[in-house]
């Protein structure tokens, strides 16, 4: 049974997972038609104060609910379940209503002083409104885990993302006419509408899981809540504060650098609101997978079968390796055709190019991450992760007003390279795992740039190199002859078509 529910729950995210990013993408081409890489860097700034702010609102609540809200199911404590959350929504909502008078009264000074940009103010008063929904949200999926369901938080993610698209259509839509800032606040609108909506539906469905909890009226001794709720969030909340204050930071800093070699915002939306999500988009299987192996290997390591951790780890590296060849080499010869054909904009499409080569440490260091903290490596993925954003800050400030975008760039590749590497050393030492750097690594380069720039060629020929046919026929062709050639000379065999099926 136990089994079952988790290969179910599984199944929910996973499946969540990919609808969401789908999308979240789609939406994000149709709004950069419709504002632009100017709107889209507004936008994008303002949501780096966003993300910033919800980690205040959320304060690792979710994460405390989940491991109090088990302790009482475990002795069916009804009462003490319901005392935790009022305990927490209060905590998230007194965090968000000091946030609330922060944002609104404060959103002149912080655009002008921080943001460098007047038009985010009315965008920064709208966004703090969201942050009581997020902060009930947090608690309430924080109950569901507790519970072992993870169809609510899936279901009201999926809702919220719905009403978002839909809101936001609408609104920018008939009110595009007014203006960037304007436009932007409409964004952030949908937003909180969104937020709100999920709330309501996650409450309504925690009042009617509620009444089935069994009780068995048990009354628990124990230190006080308010410090065991402190105790499980604050060191959460930590971290969070710091990556996000960094994150922050560097969001904030990129399009004033940039500002000197052009539009800063412009281009700040071009690399962070409309290419990254390009180049990160092919991963999303990669992430879930993952995170899907993610409660094996720690049960493996529990247990000392090393030999499971060294075997899926070395699954793991192969096919995320193999699968980011590929995708960095159609990114390489494809890039300026897929950043007109989706965004008609050929600066877009320079940026894929330009940034295909890292594709392959993106996705490295994304799966390693999440494997590494399976393996109880939380605290090295934190750490490395902290410094590669504060070594980002000191480049920024030192390089990006002098060289511009390809000082960007140079950064991003410096900074990916780096996170990449030291996920994915740790996860070998780790896991005493040693591999084969010839065969996962050299030889698919070799194939996969060979085969791309060959049906490239030859493609040209015959069809429209900016047309969907063109890029369509590109991927499948060239995705195709790789695994086929890749089958042929062994790197790929039985053991990781089954590995992946499994």
């Amino acid at each position: 049974m136990k089994k079952t529910l988790f290969i179910k729950n599984a199944a929910i995210l996973t499946v969540s997972s990919l609808v969401l990013r789908f999308a979240g993408i789609i939406f994000k081409v149709w709004l950069a038609a419709k504002i632009g890489a100017e709107g889209i860097g507004l936008y994008q700034l303002v949501f780096s104060v966003y993300m910033f702010s919800a980690t205040f609102a959320t304060s690792g609540i979710s994460t405390a609910v989940t491991r109090l809200i088990s302790e009482e199911l475990a002795v069916g404590n009804k009462s003490g379940i319901r005392r935790i959350l009022k305990k927490c929504c209060g905590i998230s909502l007194l965090i968000a209503v000091f946030s609330i008078a922060v944002l609104f009264f404060g959103g002149e000074v912080m655009a002008n002083r921080l943001l460098h940009d007047a038009r985010a103010a009315l965008s920064l008063k709208i966004l703090g409104f969201s942050l009581p929904f997020m902060g009930f949200c947090s608690c309430f999926k924080g109950y569901f885990i507790a519970r072992r369901k993870a169809a609510p938080s899936s279901c009201s993610q999926l809702l919220e993302q719905a009403v978002r698209i839909v809101l936001v259509l609408c609104l920018v839509t008939k009110y595009n006419r007014l203006g960037l800032e304007y436009t932007c606040a409409i964004v952030l609108l949908g937003d909180t509408v969104a937020e709100a909506v999920s709330c309501i539906y996650l409450y309504t469905r925690y009042k009617f899981d509620f009444k089935k909890v069994k009780s068995i009226n048990t009354y628990r001794k124990s230190l006080s809540l308010l410090s065991q709720i402190t105790h499980i969030a604050l060191p959460i909340t930590a971290g969070r504060y710091l990556n996000s204050l960094l994150r922050m930071c560097e969001n904030v800093l990129v399009p004033l650098f940039l500002s000197a070699s052009g539009n800063g915002i412009s281009l700040f939306g071009m690399i962070k609101g409309m290419a990254l999500p390009i180049l990160f988009f092919p991963s999303t299987l990669l992430n879930a997978l993952s995170t899907l192996l993610i409660p094996e290997m720690s049960e493996a390591a529990i247990q000392g079968k090393f030999g499971v951790v060294r075997s899926v780890a070395y699954r793991i590296i192969k096919i995320t390796s193999l699968v980011a060849i590929i995708f960095s080499a159609l990114f390489f010869v494809g890039g300026r055709a897929l950043g007109v054909l989706i965004y008609k904009d050929e600066g877009v499409g320079f940026l894929l190019c330009a940034l295909s080569p890292i594709v392959l440490f993106m996705y490295l260091d994304a799966v390693c991450d999440g494997i590494l903290k399976g393996l109880d490596q939380q605290k090295y993925t934190f750490w490395a992760s902290i410094c590669d954003s504060a070594i980002r800050i000191i480049l920024i400030v030192l390089f990006l007003k002098r060289f511009g975008i390809y000082g960007f760039i140079g950064i991003m590749y410096f900074s990916n390279l780096l996170t990449g590497v030291l996920n994915t050393r740790r996860l070998l030492k780790v896991s005493q795992l040693k591999i084969d750097l010839v065969q996962i690594f050299l030889i698919p380069v070799c194939l996969s740039f060979s085969i791309c720039f060959a049906i490239k060629t030859l493609l040209g020929l015959f069809l429209n190199p900016y047309g969907i046919v063109y890029i369509a026929s590109l991927c499948a062709i060239c995705g195709i002859l790789y695994l086929a050639l890749l089958w042929v000379m062994g790197i790929i065999d039985y053991d990781d078509i089954g590995f992946i099926r499994k």
